[in-house]
């Protein structure tokens, strides 16, 4: 079935003497944003739900409490995983210092959250919005990003293999048998892995499963139950990939966010 189109209404473009502003979107649950660009950036802040976020070569998941930074002219195409509440974060162009060439994930602090609830509903210019603009600018050149990317592949039986493995992370079939499935030899995935993802296939899989994890402990559900839709041994095994990778428990990932008001 296909998934319901939500058409962006019309937003005001940021400027230099007025660099950010910020809407309130409620999309239909599971709908999709098509591909398009704009001139400025672009965070988009899940305050609750998940967003996976398509641009040439790599896919995001953005769980709740975190943004996705898509700088000025990328081309990208949103999906609402569920339902979705999000503050989407407008920047003029040249005024974050957050990259011009790629996308990142950052996490939104307490003090960047009520910053950005500040510029809600859009007051008119003034003195106190300039300086909350300036002061969420200085905030964002700071704030921590997170690996999330996963990138993707050009390759027709690559994307094949990437495509059910993101479907279903907890497939642990070896390469080989992924090379039978997908009609080439293990030897050609695992060249293609290293050329266009520029990482193994197992390193591959275990960002397939990291990204994931992040959506479903921001869900609440239980360790066992998320190791066991990932593909890990233990809810043991399962905390200690994720402290690993993000250099915390499961618990205080979810944690570092706060309920917007």
């Amino acid at each position: 079935m296909p998934r319901p189109i939500f058409e962006l209404p019309p937003r005001p473009q940021p400027t230099t003497q007025d660099p950010i502003s910020v809407l309130v979107r409620e999309p239909p649950p599971d709908s999709i944003i098509p591909w398009h660009s704009h001139p400025w950036g672009q965070l988009a802040y899940p305050v609750s739900g998940a967003v996976c976020m398509d641009v040439p070569g790599s896919r995001w998941l953005v769980p709740p409490f975190r943004a996705l930074w898509v700088p000025p002219g990328v081309e990208h195409q949103q999906s609402m995983l569920g339902h979705v509440r999000l503050r989407v974060v407008h920047v003029a162009e040249g005024c974050a210092a957050l990259p011009e060439s790629h996308c990142a994930v950052l996490e939104i602090t307490p003090l960047l959250r009520e910053l950005i609830e500040a510029l809600l509903p859009r007051p008119p210019q003034s003195e106190r919005r300039t300086q909350i603009q300036a002061l969420l600018l200085t905030e964002l050149s700071q704030a921590r990003t997170l690996n999330l990317r996963l990138p993707q592949p050009s390759d027709r039986r690559l994307a094949a293999l990437c495509e059910a493995l993101m479907a279903d992370p907890a497939d642990n079939a070896p390469l080989t048998e992924w090379a039978r499935r997908v009609g080439a030899s293990g030897r050609t995935l695992a060249r293609l892995f290293q050329s266009e993802m520029g990482m193994s296939f197992g390193l591959w899989r275990q960002q397939v499963r990291l990204t994931h994890a992040t959506v479903l402990v921001a869900q609440g559900r239980p360790y066992a139950e998320i190791a066991a839709e990932l593909g890990y041994a233990s809810p043991s095994a399962f905390s200690a990939m994720f402290r690993r990778a993000f250099g915390c428990s499961p618990r205080a990932f979810y944690a570092a966010g706060a309920s917007p008001k």
